[in-house]
């Protein structure tokens, strides 16, 4: 028996994601298990540069998407709007068993919507994870996507505890503790990094060490002090030890349209396994991405965030990571802190490194 499962994805976070469920479930076909899984895949294209898309594709050795469009440069709710009516097409016309879906993108809210109009189940993937804070769209996205999925996927027992606070074990739907896909990515990527991280390697050649930064959000890029603060910081770090940024194209244009100067070492956005080689050398990280903040522990690295909150709260709880907003200080304070105190590393925040399987295991139980 086939089972159909559908994918979505369309943002950098999600192909890697993907490329560890979609891996799990090759491997899973590959065995003597009677009930095979399709996976039709769907592109958004939320993310349109293709060193922030399309070398995923290729470095991950995800399969090339069934549906792939361009719903990018508009507004939250047009975006959001093109994608759910393309998306509900695409179901109306697979007739998948389940729709699957990943983080808190605009593209993982639609996905979830079409599904659930079309009485599709949903698989939310990093289900449970709150920052409480309901200015970020990002929050907005999580939270009413939990709210449609029939399985939630939590990578944390933080995640467990935030959905049976908010009532989830009355609604009638599975919450599973399946540890972290990009645990899994990571320690299978880490393998074989120096094979295809020519670019990280020459960025960093000749560097005894170095600082990593990447700065993205609209809060940080679209307030003209909170942008100049961070960059002055930066630029203050990369005086003492150099200071690598690979540059996101919004980050870019508010640096351009402000006019501020940037001194670290900027360059292009880089692939995935450039992105673990400049982890596995850096001294820490500076960044107010979600992801990275756990690839930063996955591989032993101190984390300052430059955000005020963080869904990954295990990590501040534990010393691991530092909430640094925007403010110079704080930012100067927790790079002190790091560099005079030694992390103890061997906890166990993110599962075992198969999330991937179990997540497969749980699409067989749903769709049985």
């Amino acid at each position: 028996m086939n089972l159909k499962i559908v994918t979505v994805v369309g943002a950098r976070p999600q192909f890697i994601k993907a490329a560890v469920v979609s891996r799990a479930i090759a491997a899973h076909n590959a065995s003597a298990h009677p009930a095979k899984l399709k996976e039709i895949i769907v592109h958004t294209g939320q993310h349109f540069d293709e060193q922030m898309s399309g070398v995923f594709f290729k470095e991950m050795h995800i399969p090339e998407p069934d549906y792939h469009y361009a719903f990018n440069r508009l507004s939250h709710g047009a975006m959001t709007g093109r994608m759910l009516e393309q998306i509900e097409a695409v179901l109306l016309d697979e007739k998948p068993d389940a729709v699957l879906v990943y983080g808190d993108t605009n593209s993982t809210l639609a996905g979830a919507l079409a599904a659930s109009k079309c009485n599709i189940p949903v698989v939310h993937v990093e289900a449970g994870l709150r920052s409480n804070n309901m200015k970020m769209p990002e929050e907005i996205n999580r939270i009413l996507t939990d709210r449609m999925s029939a399985v939630l996927c939590c990578p944390t027992q933080t995640a467990m505890r935030n959905l049976h606070q908010e009532g989830y074990d009355g609604f009638g739907c599975r919450v599973v503790l399946t540890g972290d896909v990009m645990l899994d990515a990571a320690l299978h990527y880490a393998k074989i990094e120096d094979q295809f991280s020519s670019k990280a390697q020459q960025i960093t050649s000749g560097l005894p060490e170095y600082h990593l930064a990447t700065l993205h959000r609209a809060e940080n890029t679209d307030e003209l002090q909170k942008l100049s603060d961070i960059i002055g910081t930066l630029n203050t770090l990369h005086k003492h030890t150099p200071v690598v940024i690979p540059l996101h194209p919004r980050t870019k244009a508010a640096i351009d349209q402000y006019e501020l100067n940037l001194e670290c070492i900027a360059v292009e956005p880089v692939g995935y396994f450039d992105m673990i080689h400049l982890l596995k050398h850096c001294t820490f990280v500076l960044t107010d991405s979600g992801g990275l903040q756990k690839e930063a522990f996955f591989f032993k690295k101190p984390c300052i965030t430059l955000r005020d909150e963080t869904e990954w709260v295990e990590l501040t709880e534990y010393g691991f990571n530092i909430l640094a907003g925007s403010s110079r200080q704080r930012m100067l304070e927790a790079v002190n802190t790091f560099t005079n105190h030694t992390l103890q590393w061997d906890v166990s925040l993110y599962g075992d490194g198969k999330a991937g399987s179990t997540i497969v295991k749980e699409l067989l139980s749903l769709v049985r």
